[in-house]
């Protein structure tokens, strides 16, 4: 790579050297090369030093960008605003998130009644000296005596589970070991505690554990015979009557099982073998079931939870044109969340089904579903978009009645913005929509920076979103688009299916297809036009660079999966092979080999310029994909555009940054964005 200029003037900086060791494999009949495998060792010397390099390098340049300290300075007064959070209630006690503007991490807090004053229950602060550290409460006690909650250490997807007495703010001082959970639920009795468990060698089980008895007591209840390409979630019954388990085979399938804690009766198949997603719950007495089978776009079905068998499902909400994304039932009702062209519509019905009002939405936005209990009359929803900051609202179900719960004070001038949806053609023709928001009377001369991202996988619809990122692009005069990619759940199953496996490709090419359409409207340019993903996002901003590196400025990729013929190997992944495939079979390793970020690096190729974010807690996506495409596109790119790794030695994909470290963090991807754009001073 060439000399890199910054603006004020050339900077004598280089990509470190790395060492290429080109590993061979031969997979069905096609010879790989790996030139990078060695850097999958993350604990080797050789690794830590390259990586200490790396961040050296990038630090060389991004902290030497003009304007930087006024980003951060933005940041801050977006970021540093007293946050409350929607409560859960348990009798006259209301439990939340709470962050002051001069806090640092989340706080959990008690009130007693709604007027109450805080009583600080978990404050993670003072868990580590360096606030990486954070807390999670996992389940709360029905008579709101005790918490369940998670010690997280960085951003891993592990944590060391804890209970908490609420009157006293004694910690009972025994621990389950630091492990990813999925469901931890503690019965009316205070001291029975039902957990689910995955591992990479042994896979997924779940235990009764009796409180105050040692961890080797604990009970196997089920999940022997299944491997760690299946994950189980256990919930129970708000009475605790009823113990639901649920198998999940990726997206693909989802096996249910209830158990009678009442009479200690044995475990009862709700459906098996059936290739269709179910999610359960049991609220007085009644099983309810959301799901896909025979139904495309999602509908609910309801059996009585003593005789939960197929054979015993009715239907209650019948599938409709728009997908059914969510229900709750609060106060009596059933809440049913729809999506309408990708924004929530939340319709009131009894428990026949029959439709009795609406939650009506302040805005055009993104409405969240209303939480709150099956016995109480009061619920709460929130609502934000691309210019509005995030609004709490309590609802009163037996009126109607909604009032303000809490509001994001921030200072931003969203009358000066407007949002809005358009839709384009993928390269098949199908119609894709896409959220862009600016500045109210831009002209579209093709000159405005503009950010574009999306996700694309795993049902996850992609919303109107209040966030200081975009709140600061946009105040810079820069244009901001989110695109609704198939793979996503926007508009029913279909959609999804239509982004996963062999049609991967799709997703890719609605990406390609919103930036074309960008340009072609003149919202902008390549050269002011940049992407930015993570996790899957992040694969498709791979995938994007190296189909289209023409289309693109800058890139921020962001706890990628990258190589897409080892991602099964490693951590979690072998529970993602139903989305995308798995090199080991001879089909999909064709179509994973065609896409693959990492194996379609070309020698020459003018690349954008990117910065790979990741880190060592990342313990869902292995950091190993950020690390060896960082070092074989630094190798191969024909442009002078810097290609650059911010490694995090502390912190990874499940969040727990301290709000200084936020901060940081977001003001260092900014302002890479903002340079490569041209839109800081002097730019």
């Amino acid at each position: 790579m060439a000399l890199v200029t910054v603006l004020g003037g050339p900077v004598a900086a280089q990509p470190p050297p790395t060492r290429r060791d080109d590993v061979r494999d031969t997979l069905h009949g096609v010879e790989i090369v790996d030139p990078y495998r060695w850097l999958e060792d993350q604990h080797s010397p050789e690794t830590r030093a390259w990586i200490d390099a790396e961040n050296a390098y990038t630090q060389s340049l991004l902290g030497k960008l003009p304007g930087r300290e006024a980003i951060a300075a933005r940041l801050a007064e977006i970021v540093k605003t007293d946050h409350v959070y929607s409560p859960s209630i348990r009798g006259n006690r209301y439990f939340l998130y709470r962050r002051r503007a001069d806090e640092q991490l989340p706080v959990y807090v008690m009130r007693e009644g709604r007027d109450g004053q805080d009583q600080v229950l978990l404050d993670p602060t003072t868990l580590s000296a360096d606030l990486t550290v954070s807390a999670e409460v996992l389940d709360l006690s029905e008579d709101g005596k005790w918490l369940v909650y998670g010690r997280r250490q960085g951003g891993e997807d592990e944590v060391a589970v804890h209970l908490l007495e609420v009157d006293t703010r004694r910690d009972l001082g025994e621990e389950l070991p630091r492990a990813q959970y999925y469901g931890c639920e503690l019965l009316p009795d205070d001291r029975t505690l039902y957990y689910a468990v995955w591992s990479e060698t042994d896979g997924p089980r779940v235990y009764r554990h009796t409180v105050g008895t040692p961890r080797a007591q604990d009970v196997c209840l089920f999940g022997e015979g299944y491997s760690p390409s299946e994950m189980i979630g256990v919930s129970v019954s708000t009475d605790g009557r009823w113990l639901l388990l649920s198998v999940y085979y990726g997206e693909r399938k989802t096996e249910v099982y209830l158990k009678d804690l009442q009479t200690d009766g044995p475990l009862v198949t709700v459906v098996k073998d059936i290739e269709a997603h179910f999610y359960c719950d049991v609220v007085d007495n009644r099983l309810y079931i959301h799901t896909n089978w025979k139904a495309p776009n999602q509908r609910l079905l309801v059996a009585d939870a003593e005789a939960p068998q197929l054979e015993h499902w009715r239907e209650l909400l019948p599938e409709r044109k728009l997908p059914l994304d969510s229900y709750s039932l609060v106060g009596g009702r059933l809440f049913a969340a729809y999506l309408k062209n990708v924004l929530t519509k939340v319709i009131i019905f009894d428990l026949e089904g029959r439709q009795v009002g609406e939650v009506r939405a302040p805005g055009v936005g993104t409405l969240s579903n209303l939480d709150g209990r099956w016995d109480q009359d009061e619920g709460f929803f929130s609502f934000s978009s691309f210019n509005t900051p995030w609004t709490i609202y309590r609802y009163q179900v037996s009126t109607g009645e909604s009032s303000v719960w809490s509001r994001l004070n921030v200072q931003f001038a969203s009358d000066d913005y407007e949002v809005r949806q358009v839709w384009f053609p993928s390269k098949d023709g199908t119609r894709v929509p896409m959220f862009i928001t600016h500045r109210k009377g831009l002209v579209p001369d093709g000159s405005h920076p503009t950010l574009l991202t999306g996700y694309g996988g795993f049902t996850v619809s992609m919303q109107p979103d209040f966030g200081g990122q975009s709140a600061i692009w946009l105040e810079h005069g820069g244009v901001y688009a989110v695109a609704n990619l198939r793979g996503g759940g926007e508009f029913g199953e279909a959609w999804h299916e239509a982004g996963m496996l062999g049609r991967k490709q799709n997703v890719f090419d609605d990406f390609a297809g919103a930036a074309q359409y960008l340009i072609a409207e003149g919202y902008t340019r390549p050269d002011r036009l940049a992407i930015t993903g993570t996790s899957n996002g992040g694969l498709l901003v791979g995938a994007a660079l190296t189909q289209h590196p023409e289309l693109f400025q800058a890139a921020v990729c962001g706890y990628p999966l990258l190589d897409m013929l080892r991602y099964h190997t490693l951590l979690v992944a072998p529970f993602w092979v139903p989305e995308y495939g798995s090199s080991e079979d001879p089909e999909q390793f064709r179509y994973l080999l065609a896409y693959s970020p990492y194996q379609n690096i070309h020698e020459g190729t003018k690349y954008p310029a990117v910065l790979f974010t990741t880190g060592d807690s990342d313990t869902r996506v292995d950091p190993m994909h950020a690390r060896k495409m960082c070092a074989r596109l630094q190798a191969a790119t024909g442009s002078d555009r810097p290609v650059l790794l911010y490694y995090d030695t502390k912190l990874g994909h499940s969040g727990g940054r301290s709000v200084d470290r936020a901060i940081e963090d977001d003001t260092l991807e900014l302002s890479f964005l903002m340079w490569q754009l041209g839109m800081l001073p002097g730019g």
